[in-house]
C-alpha cells in the first residue's frame, strides 16, 4: 500500500491518496486538487472505493462532490460535521474573500454518508492494509483521525485539523470545544503509538513521539 499526497493552493490543505491493487481511498480533497488526483489515480491504475473527510470544513471538503460523482464512490464524513457541508462558508465563520474563494464557485458533495460502523464495514480494507478512524472532536464536531495500517509498522496518522506539527487546531471557529479538544489530545497521547508518522491536515509532516516531547498541548495532556 502506497500513500501519495496533493496539497491545495488554498492554504497548502493536504490530500492523501491510500492505495494498492486492491482499491483505494481519496482523503481531504480541499480546492483544486481534483485534476491532479486524477492523474496519480491514472498513473497508478487505482480504483477508488471512498473519499473519506477529516472534517467538514471547506478547505478540506470542496473537490470531494466532483471525485464523488466522477467516480461514483461516497463521501464518508462523520455525522457531526454532515451539515458543514451544505454550507461551508456559514458554518466555518471566516468570510470567503479572506480566502480568495467565490461562493458561487462551490459545489456540494455527491453522495454522502456518514461515518459509521455499517458504512465503514468493507470500505476501509485495501489488500494487507486497513484505514482505521477515530472520533477526535474539538477543532469541530466530527473532526476524525485516520490511522492507515500498513504491514506490521506503527500506523500513519492523517491527523486532519487536530494535531500539526508544533501545535493542534484552532478551537474559536463555529463548532469549536476547547474541552472536547482537550480530551481528544488525551485519547491521541496515550493511545497512538509515538513511533507512528502524523501527517497533519496543514503543514509539515512530524512524529508522534516528537509531539508528546515538544508539543506543549500535548504534554498538558
Amino acid at each position: 500500500m502506497e500513500l501519495l499526497e496533493v496539497l491545495s493552493p488554498v492554504l497548502g490543505a493536504r490530500c492523501t491518496l491510500i492505495g494498492g491493487a486492491s482499491g483505494a481511498l481519496v482523503v481531504d480533497p480541499g480546492v483544486g486538487v481534483a485534476p491532479r488526483v486524477r492523474e496519480l489515480l491514472a498513473a497508478r491504475g487505482w480504483t477508488v472505493c471512498a473519499v473519506l473527510l477529516t472534517h467538514g470544513h471547506l478547505d478540506h471538503t470542496w473537490d470531494a462532490g466532483v471525485l464523488s460523482d466522477e467516480l461514483d464512490v461516497p463521501v464518508l464524513v462523520h455525522p457531526g460535521d454532515r451539515y458543514r457541508l451544505a454550507d461551508p462558508f456559514g458554518t466555518l465563520g471566516i468570510d470567503p474573500a479572506l480566502l480568495g474563494l467565490d461562493p458561487s464557485t462551490y459545489r456540494a458533495p455527491g453522495r454522502v454518508l456518514g461515518l459509521d460502523d455499517e458504512v465503514v464495514a468493507g470500505l476501509l480494507e485495501l489488500g494487507s492494509g486497513w484505514v482505521e478512524p477515530w472520533h477526535a472532536p474539538g477543532h469541530t464536531e466530527g473532526s476524525t483521525v485516520y490511522l492507515v495500517h500498513v504491514d506490521d509498522g506503527p500506523p500513519v496518522v492523517l491527523s486532519g485539523d487536530v494535531l500539526f506539527a508544533g501545535t493542534i487546531g484552532r478551537t474559536d471557529l463555529p463548532g469549536g470545544d476547547e474541552g472536547a479538544m482537550a480530551r481528544t489530545l488525551t485519547q491521541l497521547a496515550q493511545r497512538l503509538d509515538p513511533g507512528s508518522p502524523v501527517h497533519p491536515g496543514h503543514g509539515p509532516r512530524t512524529q508522534m513521539a516528537r509531539e508528546l516531547a515538544t508539543n506543549g498541548y500535548l504534554r498538558r495532556s
